[in-house]
């Protein structure tokens, strides 16, 4: 992270990740970070299961700010309940190694279909993880709607 985002993170802006990479689970379940994304994510940092069938990958600071926005919400609402318990029951705590591997805990590579060959993208705030097949056709059908997805975002001026 190169220019206006190590700038921003210097102004205390979350690290803004981003690209595609294609690495492979290792047979205990480790995986290597990339190292672009590993600057951001730090030496650890918190993974759970996320929307769509990945994990997601939260820096430290940004998993704290998004618990704070989740503690917020309304307990009496079923749906609230049923988003947090899944969103933390599912969280895990991963830790860097001297390689710049991670171990994936086996309920998070289950949940994700995660087996040999792992996606990795940076999203803005967060990292995905993903199962190649399943990225690919998400992928896929979204390429498909992308412009008609923009036109329909609020905001998105292009500026």
């Amino acid at each position: 992270m190169e220019g206006k985002g190590r700038d921003l993170e210097a102004q205390g802006a979350s690290p803004l990740f981003m690209g595609e990479y294609r690495h492979s689970l290792d047979e205990k379940g480790r995986l290597i970070m990339p190292a672009r994304l590993r600057e951001g994510l730090g030496d650890t940092f918190v993974v759970t299961k996320g929307l769509d069938q990945c994990l997601f990958a939260y820096p430290q600071e940004e998993w704290k700010k998004l618990q704070l926005k989740l503690q917020k919400l309304p307990f009496t609402q079923a749906n609230a309940r049923a988003f947090v318990r899944f969103f933390f029951s599912g969280a895990a705590e991963c830790s860097v190694d001297k390689q710049g591997r991670i171990s994936l805990p086996a309920h998070l590579r289950e949940y994700a279909r995660l087996e040999k060959d792992v996606v990795i993208l940076g999203v803005g705030s967060r990292v995905e993880l993903w199962d190649p097949q399943v990225w690919d056709a998400y992928a896929q059908e979204t390429a498909q709607q992308y412009a008609a997805i923009a036109e329909q975002l609020v905001g998105l001026d292009g500026s």
